[in-house]
């Protein structure tokens, strides 16, 4: 069984608003108790089990085929009464019945028809059998109103047959006897009414006396009064003493009836709980529909590699705002147990932490997850966490004692099945001692081999990762210019808290924060701007990716379209056009990824040596070093604007073109795959694969001014 703490753990990780989510899709007691405790397996047998049923109904749904269980009444108590000796249950209850035992039928014949595609929603039902016999005999007594059939025995037959009759006898004497008081004027307004079972005639109630009879009863008013006219009082004691009658022969087939179902009430009590069962399944399979969730892969050793999730109540909400919602990606393993994320205030770290423990609780309790399908979930034994406000009036308690509590008892506790989510560590306290507190706990977590997020602003919990074993960075990117979080978390590197930059944005006096920068501690003031700066090269080679991958699709959507044209030589032109720009593009992403890799050998450095200076220095060097690359844009610029790529076969007397570095020099002679090109009046030995042929563009001619 997973275990929680604390008690309010499910809450604040968002569990029960996903409860909620589901009850809202049971329809069944069943299932809304199954709901209400539901499971959290640690087995994973169980845990495959409970995810493949929801998986499989989930592929049933929005098909014509649909899975046909339709049954949805409570009927627990009438199944309770069937067991009962002597107990007779009421004709809409085998109604009931019959439907949940035809339900049953559609269902195993459904599963039948499908021919194993669905095993494991078909090992549900694999006990279940039919019983036919259910239904003959309730519909041999019972008709589709429920009213036991005249057909039930000879009796009731000869009763209802005699009943009938004398309602015949009466109708045409009570009849009579309406016209004629109604000639004698004797009638009030509304002539005639049942009281006490019985037909009476509506008389003025100054008549009463006339009208011979047995009075009933009158309005409220008084001026009406009802009576029983002496002429249909034999009638009304006859009709009344056989359905009296009636009665209780209806009585005695229903106890009959009752007493004949009593050996099938296993098979009835089995069929309740199969409806539920399935009910429960599809509640699941319908919640994992609005969220498009999918399966993930399982794994016995505690761990998480979640590929594009998302946290499933902001998904949800987003898309009814129409807004978008941003993926993370993220592994943890036994290499790497204890991600430390960093960034700045509302970037979403919190969030990013919530939705790994939101998903890994949804996944262990057999929902499916809002996460690509290649995603794989480990299985622990213990979530533990401590988010948001932790204060207690109760006990005293201030936030960081109670943050305190809650690290005792996972030092106390944790272990390598143990899944723990801290926010803020060490805040509530004093900067430096929290942040030496901080340390110290995750050692010993990461000591004991526990698996688990913390967020934080401590710079020296972000050095700290990488230094000791298990620990890793992660960072939330963040767009400086626009001073707008992206909520994306970018693994293997810590993140600036971009306190100054939100300061300058913000408005506040510039000699405010000039001040506190004085005041910063230098050495950790430069490596968060070193932070800072890389996180933007970052943000800005992401935004290259993406567009080396659009310039990309479209090179090949153009490649697709071109391959069509009878103009081969145009297709050539044009194709090489966007593999000469796609290279210029190439050229800038790799230079930003040497520096990233650059920069992680700066970290490195940082961390080993005594000198911070040094590599201080060494690092902003480094870091914005760009004029060749600003060269070759430029010459790439002046090229595309003076010269039009031919990439015909080069002959002598051509103008050719560097891929590189894009001079301009005239093909002079051609030897094999060397030639020699001339640029200005120097020769140059080539290897024709690094050259492509262009030619001058023609001047534009000038706009003549229209006179006025």
């Amino acid at each position: 069984m997973l275990q929680f703490y604390p008690e309010q753990a499910l809450e604040r990780l968002e569990f029960e608003k996903i409860r909620q989510l589901l009850l809202a899709k049971c329809r069944t007691n069943y299932a809304k108790q199954a709901a209400l405790n539901i499971k959290f397996h640690t087995k994973k047998e169980y845990l495959e089990e409970a995810l493949q049923q929801v998986y499989e109904y989930k592929q049933t749904l929005g098909g014509s085929d649909y899975f046909p269980n339709d049954f949805t009444k409570d009927i627990t108590g009438e199944l309770k009464l069937l067991r009962v000796p002597g107990a007779v249950l009421k004709g809409e209850d085998f109604l009931s019945i019959n439907k949940l035992t035809l339900t049953v039928r559609d269902i195993l014949l459904w599963l039948k028809r499908q021919n194993n595609l669905y095993p494991s929603l078909e090992e549900i039902a694999i006990t279940v059998t039919y019983q036919k016999e259910i239904p003959k005999i309730i519909n041999e007594m019972i008709d589709d109103a429920g009213v036991v059939r005249d057909s039930a025995s000879t009796e009731l037959m000869r009763l209802r047959h005699d009943i009938e009759k004398k309602r015949q006898q009466l109708r045409k004497v009570f009849e009579g006897i309406l016209r004629k008081l109604n000639k004698q004027g004797y009638l009030a307004d509304i002539s005639e009414s049942f009281m006490n079972g019985r037909r009476t005639v509506a008389v003025v109630a100054e008549q009463k006396r006339i009208v011979k009879g047995i009075m009933h009863g009158e309005s409220e008013s008084g001026k009406t009064v009802f009576i029983e006219p002496e002429e249909t009082i034999e009638l009304n004691n006859d009709i009344s003493s056989l359905e009296r009658e009636e009665g209780r022969e209806v009585y005695r087939i229903l106890k009959d009836l009752t007493a004949s179902l009593q050996v099938y009430h296993p098979n009835l009590e089995s069929y309740l709980k199969l409806c539920g069962v399935y009910d429960f399944i599809r509640a699941k399979a319908l919640l994992a529909q609005d969220m498009n969730a999918h399966m993930p892969r399982l794994s016995s050793n505690p761990g998480t590699h979640l590929i594009k999730a998302y946290h499933p109540l902001l998904l949800l909400h987003n898309k009814t705002l129409g807004k978008p919602t941003y993926p993370l990606t993220i592994s943890m393993d036994k290499d790497n147990r204890i991600l430390v994320i960093s960034g700045p205030n509302a970037g979403g770290k919190t969030v990013s932490m919530k939705t790994i423990g939101l998903l890994q609780t949804m996944c262990q309790a057999g929902l499916l997850i809002p996460a690509d399908d290649t995603s794989e979930i480990g299985i622990f034994k213990q979530i533990m966490i401590h988010i948001g406000d932790t204060q207690s009036i109760e006990n005293e308690l201030s936030t960081y004692s109670a943050h305190l509590r809650d690290m005792k008892y996972f030092l106390e506790q944790a272990n390598g099945k143990t899944l723990f989510f801290v926010d803020e560590l060490g805040s509530g306290s004093d900067p430096n001692l929290g942040g030496a507190f901080a340390e110290a706990i995750v050692e010993q977590l990461a000591n004991k081999k526990a698996m688990g997020i913390i967020t934080t602003h401590y710079l020296n919990l972000k050095v700290m990762a990488g230094k000791v074993p298990g620990i890793f960075n992660g960072a939330m990117a963040f767009d400086e210019e626009k001073l707008l979080p992206l909520y994306q978390l970018v693994l293997g590197k810590p993140g600036s808290s971009y306190t100054f930059s939100i300061a300058q944005r913000s408005g506040l006096p510039e000699h405010v924060i000039n001040r506190a920068r004085q005041i910063t501690d230098k050495g950790h003031f430069k490596l968060d701007k070193m932070l800072h700066q890389t996180e933007q090269q970052s943000v800005r080679m992401t935004s290259k990716e993406r567009h080396l991958d659009q310039l990309v699709k479209e090179n090949e959507k153009l490649k697709s379209k071109y391959e069509e044209l009878i103009d081969k030589e145009r297709l050539e032109q044009h194709y090489q056009t966007l593999k000469l720009q796609n290279k210029i593009k190439k050229e800038e992403l790799d230079y930003l990824r040497d520096m990233e890799r650059k920069f992680k050998q700066i970290v490195f450095d940082w961390k080993r040596t005594d000198n911070k200076q040094e590599v201080i220095e060494s690092a902003e060097k480094i870091l914005f070093k760009k004029k060749h690359i600003i060269q070759n844009q430029a010459a790439a610029t002046k090229a595309d604007k003076n010269y039009v790529i031919t990439a015909k076969q080069p002959e002598v007397g051509d103008l050719m073109r560097n891929k590189d570095n894009h001079q301009i020099g005239r093909l002079v002679e051609v030897k094999g795959k060397k030639a020699i090109v001339r640029i200005g009046h120097m020769p140059f030995t080539i290897t024709m694969d690094e050259w492509i042929t262009v030619e001058a563009k023609k001047p534009q001619p000038r706009k003549k001014k229209t006179e006025e």
